[in-house]
């Protein structure tokens, strides 16, 4: 039974989501899987379910206006590539994720995070000078296009959190992007409803999903998408990675502690 209290704390996890989506570009999963699993009391399955849901509405689109809005570009025949191979492997994660028992599940999902925690305090800023004066470089379209793309699928069929993770360290080695750059991509990228096919073999797996939670997850998405975005276009420097890092760390502990 769906309560009131439990539409707010989907309303909360989507705006956490979105906040960090807004900011780093990377899919809100890496806030809301945990998050419905400890506010709503779903298990590993049904919140990575619930969040690739949430996802097929284009709640990214304020957050994508408010970056188009300041000026950073993107590709759209890489992003059609990019779609075009993450809906082969996020079916193929999904059906992988649905495999394997929700503790080991939640066990991978807790060490990814550790891991991206640590690749993200580590990772070299993007100089301002080389971000003004850089261009796209599509001579890889297909090349890396679709390999990117298929393992962005994979990942976020695998563990919910929506593949930008891969995708923007990628595109900025590949494609030649800067951060911003990168993060518009994959927020574009995210617009239509990709991962569908995921989200069809989650509810058949899970005899069916909390729409009405997925709703108010939804809602809250799109509303910290957009107060993301504004920030990420007025914050520099190492402060902001950092922040991110830990708040990556802090989930990855929290899922731990909660089920030991």
């Amino acid at each position: 039974m769906i309560s009131l209290s439990h539409l707010v704390e989907g309303l909360g996890t989507g705006l956490c989501g979105g906040i960090l989506a807004g900011l780093f570009g990377v899919g809100g999963g890496i806030v809301m899987v945990p998050l419905l699993g400890g506010l709503l009391g779903l298990d590993q399955h049904r919140a990575q379910g619930a969040t690739l849901a949430a996802m097929l509405l284009p709640t990214g689109l304020p957050a994508v206006l408010e970056y188009r809005r300041r000026g950073v570009a993107t590709s759209l025949p890489l992003v059609a590539v990019l779609i075009l191979a993450f809906l082969f492997g996020i079916t193929g994660g999904s059906l992988l994720a649905n495999l394997v028992p929700s503790g080991p599940l939640r066990w991978g999902f807790a060490g990814f995070l550790v891991l991206l925690s640590v690749r993200t305090f580590l990772g070299k800023e993007t100089a301002e000078e080389d971000r003004r004066t850089k261009s796209f470089d599509l001579s890889g379209l297909w090349t890396w296009g679709l390999p990117i793309g298929v393992l962005a699928g994979l990942l976020s069929g695998l563990t919910g959190l929506g593949g930008a993770v891969v995708v923007i360290p990628l595109l900025i080695t590949k494609f030649r992007m800067s951060q911003h750059e990168a993060q518009l991509t994959s927020l574009v990228m995210l617009l239509p409803p990709i991962g569908l096919p995921g989200v069809y073999v989650y509810a058949k797996a899970q005899g069916g999903l909390p729409w009405m939670v997925i709703g108010s997850v939804a809602v809250g998405f799109a509303v910290g998408a957009l107060g993301g975005a504004r920030v990420a276009n007025r914050v520099r420097g190492p402060r902001l990675k950092q922040t991110f890092a830990g708040f990556v760390l802090l989930m990855a502990v929290w899922m731990v502690v909660r089920h030991t």
